[in-house]
């Protein structure tokens, strides 16, 4: 008999309970700002001895955003946003057959809904059941939220630069503006950075990143 409860209550009563929370978790953030992440925290004690560092990072609205930023981190990151279900499958098939074809590297292919997983209900480690349980978040927030809730989420929290959170933080930082004034280059440069915030400075661009930008720019949709 004890056997028994012991095993009910590993493999029913605790997925419920975790289901529950987990659900009730993401209809709470339908709603409320996003104050601190898990990678906020895994940044803090990363950088504790460095005496400069400190965390930037201002909630505002999705209204409050520059719609620039919004087109560029889409043509940037994630060109199928607003159509796929968090997931594009399309990107992870060509991506698994380039490795099996030609033994390309496996990439990571993340939506922005799973960025959005990631920052907000992980730290970030490179592992298979980091996958896992971020594409169980991500199919929570693309069932609960509006594509607009996900990506104002997402322009909030996304690491910017070494403390730098989010597009107002961002804006404030590297262009002395608010984020709803950021022009189409300064959108665009903020988004090329996005792979790797922690190396690219949007205000100190190489020529390389520079060409990029120019030919995004040309391209972003008016």
């Amino acid at each position: 008999m004890k056997k028994r409860k012991w095993t009910y209550r590993l493999f029913v009563r605790l997925p419920l309970l975790f289901i529950t929370l987990s659900v009730a978790l993401v209809l709470l953030f339908r709603w409320a700002p996003v104050g601190y992440t898990p990678l906020m925290l895994k940044r803090a004690i990363q950088y504790r001895k460095v005496e400069s560092f400190t965390t930037k990072h201002d909630w505002v609205s999705l209204k409050d955003i520059s719609p620039n930023l919004v087109k560029a981190v889409v043509m940037t990151e994630d060109q199928k946003f607003y159509t796929h279900n968090g997931f594009d499958w399309e990107a992870i098939e060509d991506m698994w057959n380039a490795h099996v074809e030609k033994g390309a590297k496996l990439r990571g292919c993340s939506t922005i809904s799973q960025q959005t997983a990631k920052n907000l209900f992980s730290f970030g480690t490179r592992t298979s059941a980091r996958k896992a349980w971020e594409a169980y978040w991500t199919f929570l927030i693309e069932k609960l939220w509006s594509k607009d809730r996900i990506m104002e989420v997402y322009l909030n929290v996304i690491e910017m630069g070494p403390g730098i959170y989010g597009a107002e933080a961002a804006a404030q930082h590297y262009f002395g503006c608010h984020a709803s004034k950021l022009t189409r280059r300064q959108a665009v440069s903020i988004a090329v950075c996005l792979p790797n915030p922690l190396r690219i400075n949007p205000s100190k661009l190489t020529p390389y990143q520079t060409r990029r930008v120019n030919t995004l720019v040309e391209r972003m949709p008016r």
